[in-house]
């Protein structure tokens, strides 16, 4: 796969490519004089990701530019540590010729674009993923933000980045439970749009949790592909983009309530389980697509039923606030059946609070 041809991602203003090489996190500074101006080029990198990539542990050779640092986690996606940022950009001089590089997980990816998308009024960055969930999600389809005590992503822009390097050796490195959280969105890509790659996870089940460096470069190229595909047709989701929400109305209202003590992929896990649920109760697609679904997920190691007691009424509530919702009804992005999601109503469906009880019942 060394070599291979960049997937495209088209959006208003251009495109760009998506790298997706062994080795490729390597490159990084040929890359930058590529697709970012001239000035002063700023990493903005997971500290503990940073920390790998100058002991030689993600790529080689090491980055010697200019670099800030946020704490690991969810936690530092916010307003504060956004405008921390944009100030050390001021008081280091970047000017519109400048750039920046978003290295670490989805986290890095939305705080970082997002003070690439308004520093300046917006300047070019490189997504640099590190999680396998960044890298067949976050990273592509120019979506940053930050959270707010309301909800997650509730304040961000549209940025595309200029370039996304994804490396698939770096997963070697990446914890047990953040690379199978990874696998949870990967998961979804089949399930909304592509049955073979679904049927092609289950056969290689296996293969995917030794990592196995091919099977990991073909199960990120074709989750970018389908996010590239959609995306690039729908840049500002005012219709088919909504299906890659599958499993998030859930499973962004879990990560709330449980202060985030679920990670994002296993959050996701247990939402596309509820609204597969959702989807043969509300007769959008036949029994036993949740079986289904969830069978693969249990294979990739991933939950399935919530480890601790929630609130309904808090889940509900916290739905309550999600972006997808349209005159104060719940909208959910329902698959009809393995690869394919219902246009009908928007691409999304709103759902009876009882109907939505039940679903969730399947999870707790």
């Amino acid at each position: 796969m060394v070599g291979s041809a960049p997937v495209m991602v088209t959006h208003a203003l251009g495109r760009y490519p998506v790298h997706i090489e062994p080795g490729v996190l390597g490159r990084l500074e040929t890359l930058c004089e590529e697709h970012l101006g001239r000035g002063l080029i700023t990493m903005i990198a997971d500290a503990g990701v940073h920390d790998l990539l100058q002991a030689g542990r993600l790529a080689r050779p090491r980055w010697e530019g200019d670099a800030v640092t946020f704490p690991t986690g969810e936690g530092s996606k916010n307003r504060k540590e956004w405008a921390r940022i944009t100030d050390l950009l001021l008081n280091r001089g970047v000017g519109r010729d400048g750039g920046i590089i978003a290295l670490g997980g989805g986290v890095a990816g939305d705080l970082a674009g997002f003070v690439a998308a308004t520093y300046l009024r917006g300047i070019p960055f490189i997504q640099a993923p590190t999680s396998l969930l960044a890298m067949v999600d976050a990273s592509v389809g120019g979506k940053t933000g930050v959270d707010t005590r309301l909800g997650k992503n509730l304040v961000g822009a549209f940025h595309h980045p200029a370039a996304v390097a994804a490396d698939p050796l770096v997963l070697q490195t990446l914890p047990e439970r953040h690379y199978r959280g990874g696998l949870a969105e990967a998961v979804k890509h089949g399930l909304i749009a592509d049955a073979e790659y679904f049927g092609w996870m289950e056969r290689e089940a296996d293969a995917l949790l030794r990592r196995d460096a091919g099977a990991l470069t073909h199960l990120v190229r074709r989750s970018v592909e389908i996010k590239a595909e959609v995306v690039s047709a729908d840049e500002r989701e005012t219709g088919r983009r909504a299906i890659l929400n599958a499993g998030h109305t859930v499973a962004h209202a879990l990560e709330q309530v449980t202060a985030f003590e679920l990670a994002h992929g296993e959050a996701v896990s247990l939402g596309l389980v509820a609204e597969c649920a959702l989807a043969e109760a509300r007769r959008v697609a036949p029994a036993g697509l949740r079986a289904r679904v969830s069978s693969l997920l249990e294979r990739f190691g991933l939950p399935v039923r919530l480890p601790m007691r929630v609130s309904e009424d808090a889940l509900l509530s916290a739905m309550a606030h999600d972006k997808k919702n349209r005159m104060a009804h719940t909208r959910f992005a329902l698959p009809s059946a393995i690869g394919c999601m219902p246009s009908e109503g928007g691409w999304t469906h709103p759902a009876e609070e009882g109907m939505i009880r039940s679903a969730l019942a399947m999870i707790t």
